[in-house]
């Protein structure tokens, strides 16, 4: 696929939000190893349109009362707006998690100004007692729920206006739009095609109707540009390592101007070092090594020092201390 001319440039300087399906994640947890300013799904994974507008509206309000999403199932309390992973036995713990989470989240939203969302599917399920669309249906029995497909107009009116409150109140915002490149085949093949059209559908119209909003080619660089199922993990769905480091590439060349692109580059290295596992990790060779790597964590420390390199610097530190002489057996 040719090179994408990127709408707005991302720097370690831009705070940004992803929300979305799994792979949404795959490339939040990709800046985030890269020391970008990023904060990755808040309320848990979601997949459908709807409850992901409702997600960002809800991160424009840091005292958000959900108490009309939480309910109890099986021994645990869960919210229908989040995902498994806030779950708990106790109301009065997972409520306090909850809101604490919350509150963190949208601290970090109110200066964020780059927006990635990954639509997943335009499948949703809708409490039948009520008609409210959940983020996740905590595997509740089915005669709970009706399931429907959401339209290309309910689409991009519910994103449409959680994205225009957000440019009201961020107006630097940039929103890039993505739709996951992973198949949904609960209703087969045929029906996730036409979910997936949805969803492409209505980000076509939101990047139309909206200047700051734009869209990522995720799905066409694996459906269509890699085009082999050498590029899936074992279970024929999901993208392999090989072609999220091709679709992270590809969006690094796009978004990163020169400047960010080679700190990126440094980053990399340094990752790459401390994921080397040495076979005489005391020797004066490896020792040379992890203070050269210290070094350069330094230089990058006195250039950027807003970035983080706690990790790495205490990873290549211990291999800098004296050995300590193992205590005699009795």
């Amino acid at each position: 696929m040719p090179p994408l001319q990127a709408p707005f440039a991302l720097t370690h300087a831009d705070r940004t939000v992803v929300v979305g399906s799994c792979f949404s994640e795959h490339i939040g947890e990709r800046l985030r190893a890269h020391k970008f300013s990023v904060l990755i799904n808040p309320f848990g994974i979601v997949y459908n349109p709807a409850s992901m507008a409702q997600q960002l509206e809800r991160l424009l309000d840091g005292e958000a009362d959900f108490s009309e999403a939480l309910f109890q199932y099986q021994g645990l309390w869960h919210s229908w707006e989040h995902h498994g992973r806030f779950s708990h036995p106790e109301r009065h713990t997972f409520e306090q998690q909850l809101y604490a989470a919350h509150r963190q989240a949208a601290a970090f939203a109110t200066a964020a100004n780059r927006l990635f969302l990954t639509l997943g599917t335009a499948h949703a399920f809708a409490l039948r007692h009520s008609g409210r669309i959940v983020a996740n249906n905590h595997k509740a029995p089915a005669a709970w729920f009706d399931e429907r497909r959401l339209s290309v107009e309910h689409t991009v009116s519910a994103l449409a206006t959680a994205l225009e409150k957000w440019k009201k109140a961020r107006p630097d915002l940039e929103v890039l739009l993505t739709v996951s490149p992973v198949r949904h085949l609960r209703h087969g093949l045929v029906e996730n095609q036409r979910t997936k059209a949805v969803l492409l559908l209505a980000c076509e119209q939101l990047c139309a109707q909206h200047p700051f909003v734009h869209y990522f080619p995720a799905y066409e660089l694996l459906l269509d540009d890699l085009r082999d199922y050498r590029f899936y993990a074992a279970d024929m769905v999901h993208p392999s390592d090989v072609a999220i480091d091709y679709i992270w590439d590809y969006f690094a060349q796009a978004f990163f101007p020169p400047a960010t692109a080679q700190l990126v580059a440094q980053i990399a290295r340094i990752r790459a070092a401390a994921a080397h596992r040495p076979f005489h990790e005391h020797s004066p060779e490896h020792r040379a090594f992890a203070q050269q790597q210290c070094n350069a964590i330094q230089q990058l420390r006195e250039q950027y020092p807003t970035l983080d390199f706690s990790e790495e610097w205490a990873h290549f530190s211990a291999y800098l201390r004296p050995e300590t002489p193992e205590t005699p057996a009795p």
